[in-house]
């Protein structure tokens, strides 16, 4: 019997958008955590001073989990959500 090999959920990451020590604030989910996107999906907004940077799903499947809470402070580098694939689901 063969064993299924777990999937591992593709992280959202925090890019580093060269602005130096300016903050970034994780400003709106656009997707509540259980739900389905697509690839290229808007999934959540950052914000700065002089700028506003949507990260995109990079791939389609469920947002299974969201570590960061709105207003936060967030870092390039930073996980702040996971996306189960939609070919682990079925």
């Amino acid at each position: 019997m063969k064993s299924r090999n777990p999937v591992t959920p593709v992280p959202i990451v925090v890019p580093d958008l060269g602005l130096g020590e300016t903050p970034l604030v994780l400003s709106l989910w656009l997707v509540p955590q259980g739900s389905n996107v697509l690839e290229g999906d808007r999934v959540v907004e950052l914000a700065t001073n002089p700028a506003t940077v949507d990260l995109l799903a990079p791939v389609a499947g469920e947002c299974v989990r969201q570590f960061v809470d709105e207003d936060t402070i967030v870092f390039p580098g930073m996980v702040v959500a996971e996306i189960l694939p939609e070919d682990a689901q079925k």
